[in-house]
């Protein structure tokens, strides 16, 4: 008995030793693979800084405005058309011609009508005769005042008859309502005209309204009068300058936005009705306003930021008083980095929140947040966290224009 309890006791001992050595094993092995991983973080080399072009903020003097969209109006407009059907005899527009108010634009047939006016006014001279020689025989009393009456009355309807056929005869050609440009005539002698069919379009566009909206807060700045400039996509190096000649008395309920009309000289025919336009009126005195382009600013959920360019000794220095500031002893030491340390002498960058007040063109006004001259991170942010390591280069720069113009040519 005592045997077997010898080798079982051997064999528990053989496991135990075994167990402890596979375990020696796998810590040394783990040991010498941590050592490797250490020494190959200590080889490599500190990514390279990030690219980004800066800007410095700087004041500037803005003019208040009012931005909107609005849609070229000619002053007259009509599609041309006839209230009759015929065939055209006459067609005396072309496209494009200047007409004047009233000028005769097309002829449809009308012999039958002149013909039956001609047999009508006949008619009406003879009964103006008649009533002439009834009138003098009344006077002689060689006719009773009854017989004098039939005769005026005769006269009356026959000249009534005339007016009549008249009009008819008139309804058979299209004149100008108003002096204009006429558009692109398709029409030529010989062609049926149903009655309502298109003609010509005629457009006054000298002047022309421009129609756009605005919000209703803005009606306060708003009156008759005011100075009004459009820039067309049509014209990108030419401003129009008009008034604002109306404002709607109703707010539209759906959108809380006002109906407004501008007025514009248009004596050079550049501006044509439909054209698509950008409006801006200036409203208020200039203000100074620190100013950015657009681009530099970062909009999160939780605020406006920027990245401000700072030396990596200044930042951990303004870390360091900030933190004494709120009593953080822990926060005054800079918390350690992955990686190589940073050379005190690289450039960095601070995320800084700011406060915005509208933009104008490329640039955006900073109303707090910033001090001018700071440099601040227009390009590249996608790749920046707060401390990372930059370098700039300017050489391609966002847009920072208060005017942008179109690039496409």
């Amino acid at each position: 008995m005592a045997i077997v309890e010898k080798k079982k006791w051997s064999t528990t001992k053989k496991m135990v030793v075994m167990i402890l050595s596979v375990l020696l094993l796998i810590a040394i092995i783990a040991g010498i693979k941590v050592m490797l991983v250490m020494k190959m973080i200590a080889g490599m080399k500190p990514p390279p800084p990030a690219v980004v072009s800066t800007a410095k903020a700087a004041y500037q003097d803005w003019q208040p405005q009012l931005r909107a969209v609005g849609s070229v109006r000619a002053a007259h407009g009509a599609d041309l058309a006839l209230d009759l059907a015929g065939l055209v005899t006459k067609v005396n527009v072309q496209s494009g011609d200047e007409v004047k108010e009233g000028q005769a634009l097309l002829q449809l047939r009308d012999s039958e009508d002149v013909a039956q006016l001609h047999q009508l006014e006949a008619a009406a001279a003879l009964a103006e005769v008649t009533f002439g020689r009834a009138k003098q025989q009344l006077a002689a009393q060689a006719i009773s005042k009854a017989d004098y009456d039939q005769a005026a009355a005769d006269l009356k309807g026959k000249q009534a008859a005339v007016a009549q056929q008249q009009v008819n005869v008139q309804r058979k050609q299209l004149r100008a309502p108003f002096a204009g440009r006429a558009g692109i005539v398709t029409i030529t002698p010989g062609t049926y005209l149903n009655s309502g069919t298109t003609i010509v379009t005629l457009q006054q566009i000298d002047p022309v309204f421009i129609d756009f909206h605005l919000p209703q807060k803005n009606l306060a700045d708003l009156k008759v009068g005011q100075k009004v400039m459009l820039k067309l996509d049509a014209f990108p190096d030419k401003a129009f300058e008009g008034e604002l000649s109306a404002i709607n008395p109703k707010v539209d309920s759906d959108t809380r936005n006002v109906m407004i009309e501008a007025k514009v000289a248009n004596p050079d025919k550049l501006l044509t009705p439909g054209m698509f336009a950008e409006v801006a009126i200036d409203v208020g005195s200039k203000a100074r306003y620190l100013t950015l382009p657009q681009t530099a600013v970062v909009y999160n959920p939780y605020g406006e930021t920027v990245y401000v360019v700072k030396k990596k000794a200044d930042l951990d220095k303004e870390q360091a008083a900030e933190a004494k500031k709120n009593g953080s002893k822990a926060a005054a030491t800079p918390a350690p980095q992955a990686g190589p340390p940073i050379p005190p002498d690289a450039l960095v960058v601070s995320q800084a929140f700011v406060t915005t007040n509208g933009a104008r063109g490329d640039q955006i006004s900073i109303t707090k947040g910033l001090d001018e001259g700071v440099e601040v991170v227009t390009s590249g942010q996608i790749k920046l966290k707060n401390g990372a390591a930059v370098t700039i280069d300017n050489s391609v720069l966002p847009a920072d224009s208060a005017s942008p113009k179109p690039q496409e040519h």
